[in-house]
């Protein structure tokens, strides 16, 4: 990733689903922030293999 483009991103979630992601996240080695980036990878990936590339 880029972190000249590196962007924040704020979340509101409830206390008890964060502390379950952590607690996964964990589980899998990686911070929930990493995660949360992987997910949205794939949520892109999937979009633009039915849709095309998304042209910014």
């Amino acid at each position: 990733m880029d972190k000249t483009n590196e962007k924040h991103f704020g979340l509101r979630v409830d206390g008890d689903i964060l502390a379950k992601f952590r607690y996964v996240c964990g589980f899998e080695g990686r911070s929930a922030n990493a995660q949360i980036i992987q997910l949205m990878l794939k949520f892109i990936a999937e979009y633009e293999k039915e849709h095309g590339k998304i042209q910014l």
